[in-house]
């Protein structure tokens, strides 16, 4: 009698999920402008997202702001604000996610704990600056503009892949954006649990690689 193969928890999430892959991607922001809400309590809006073109192994990826590219209705329901994408540090809640002018704009407010107060002080006095997006891209609904040529839509120059339909899941302060400039960053790679000591030095150096000499 042949033995069954037992399925891993990570084959069962790959057979079971949306259109939505892969990913998840990060994108990292220096926010300028992270604004508190005047009478609004812990409130602050921030912008998380636009279509500055990112560079990835196939090239620039853009992702699309046009109306209805851009899936919110997960930030909208149960969105979180996270620390430094630590699922296990929720540092407060998105009350209000919407796109603005080309920008994925949100409202969050931190929760009262000791440790989210900390981030939120830490946020006003300007001590903590960095915002990244965790989300999903649909890539049945992408488009690759060859160099030179126009989008569908004329909005954009090629080379480039413009990423149609994604859908953001989570926003994170972070303490060290894998870009220092402001704008979309470069992406920060996530080391996976008990990764070996020489992949965290190589992503540290692709890090420092980035923030030196792709800076703009």
């Amino acid at each position: 009698m042949a033995k069954q193969r037992m399925t891993s928890t990570a084959e069962t999430e790959r057979n079971h999920s949306s259109d939505l892959a892969p990913g998840p991607y990060r994108r990292d922001r220096l926010v300028s402008a992270i604004r508190a809400e005047e009478g609004e309590g812990r409130k602050v809006t921030l912008s998380f997202s636009s279509e500055e073109p990112y560079e990835r192994f196939f090239g620039p990826e853009i992702l699309d702001h046009a109306e209805g590219a851009v899936d919110l209705s997960r930030l909208n329901s149960i969105g979180c604000v996270l620390y430094n994408h630590n699922r296990d540090k929720v540092i407060g809640k998105i009350t209000r996610a919407w796109i603005e002018n080309g920008r994925g704009q949100a409202e969050v407010e931190f929760d009262e704990d000791a440790e989210s107060d900390t981030i939120y002080k830490k946020v006003k006095s300007g001590s903590l600056k960095g915002v990244s997006v965790g989300y999903m891209v649909n890539m049945k609904e992408s488009e690759d503009v060859r160099a030179g040529k126009k989008s569908e839509d004329g909005r954009f120059t090629g080379p480039c892949r413009i990423m149609k339909k994604w859908q953001p899941f989570e926003i994170s302060i972070v303490s060290v954006p894998a870009d220092s400039t402001v704008g979309v960053g470069r992406e920060l790679e996530t080391a996976p649990a008990g990764a070996p000591l020489s992949v965290y030095e190589r992503q540290l150096q692709i890090n420092i690689n980035i923030i030196g000499g792709n800076a703009v």
